[in-house]
């Protein structure tokens, strides 16, 4: 497994990492084995949310890796406020609501601090040094030991980029998704901020699952996009790993945060973990493909 530097945050997290949004508490043993798995065999980067199941993904991630709090570098998310009735969520970024959620998600995760918290989501009318005021306090305080933000809005990720200290930006980024192309990504990598790359697979369309519209891609788009990734695989790697292996091309990104629930999930992910970077001349011509999609809103 390779490492990289998380920003300038001194954290070192791997390249294939494990997004634990799909786990359920209804199949917990199944989960957490998953989870000691991935960590045995050098994943050490785990990303959940106060969000995921009402806070009960905290709550097994904190479960599984109770003891064993050195060994793994555990992010989370914060910024989306249930509703007391439990019908839905609203957006609440403020300073007050952030320095609260923050003790939930501490005891839910039964640890005394976050390594990553993360502002989930964003726009560009939020009250923004409010919310950076919140995470700088939690820095002072060691309940946190970095920050940085959830989005995939160029305006919102400009701000945090001119006006806070954020080590890392989660964003959509996959063969199919290359908006953060135009000028995001270029931008946090001169700043040092690092690429958390999700939804790497595009729903797993580039990894075998029937073709289907997705963003502004028609079927027979993606079908083309999703033939490219087989050719280049060829006989002796998966689509997944070619898949994974374009999302980590670029220098900003540090790690592909890949959706993990089942058995075969995780293997795919190691295979992808142990697969040698993809030379230039694959990355071009994976990207000849299809035109480069842009940012239409939030620019």
């Amino acid at each position: 497994m390779n490492y990289n530097q998380l920003g300038n945050s001194g954290l070192r997290i791997s390249e294939v990492s494990f997004g634990c949004m799909s786990l359920t508490s209804s199949e917990q043993k199944t989960a957490i084995d998953l989870l000691y798995k991935a960590l045995d065999r050098g994943i050490n980067f785990f990303d959940t949310a106060d969000l995921y199941e009402k806070g009960e993904n905290e709550v097994m991630v904190g479960k599984a890796f109770k003891g064993m709090r050195d060994k793994v570098i555990i992010a989370t998310k914060v910024g989306n406020q249930w509703r007391p009735d439990g019908s839905g969520w609203g957006w609440n970024p403020t300073k007050s609501y952030i320095l609260q959620a923050v003790e939930e998600s501490l005891r839910r995760l039964q640890t005394d601090y976050i390594d990553l918290y993360q502002l989930h989501g964003g726009t560009i009318e939020d009250p923004i040094d409010e919310t950076i005021e919140a995470f700088e306090l939690l820095k002072q305080q060691g309940k946190i030991r970095a920050y940085g933000i959830s989005s995939i809005r160029p305006n919102v990720i400009r701000e945090y980029v001119n006006r806070a200290a954020i080590v890392s930006v989660m964003m959509q980024y996959s063969l199919l998704d290359r908006r953060p192309e135009e000028t995001v990504l270029d931008l946090l990598h001169e700043h040092n901020i690092s690429v958390l790359a999700r939804g790497s697979l595009a729903q797993g369309l580039l990894a075998g699952k029937p073709a289907k519209p997705y963003l502004n891609y028609s079927l027979e788009e993606v079908d083309k996009a999703a033939a490219a990734v087989q050719a280049v695989a060829g006989a002796n790697r998966k689509p997944a790993e070619v898949a994974v292996r374009f999302a980590l091309h670029h220098p900003a990104v540090s790690s592909a945060v890949l959706g993990i629930r089942t058995e075969e999930q995780l293997q795919d992910a190691l295979l992808a973990a142990s697969t040698a970077p993809l030379p230039n001349s694959e990355v071009e011509h994976l990207k000849a493909v299809l035109p480069a999609n842009k940012y239409e809103q939030h620019r």
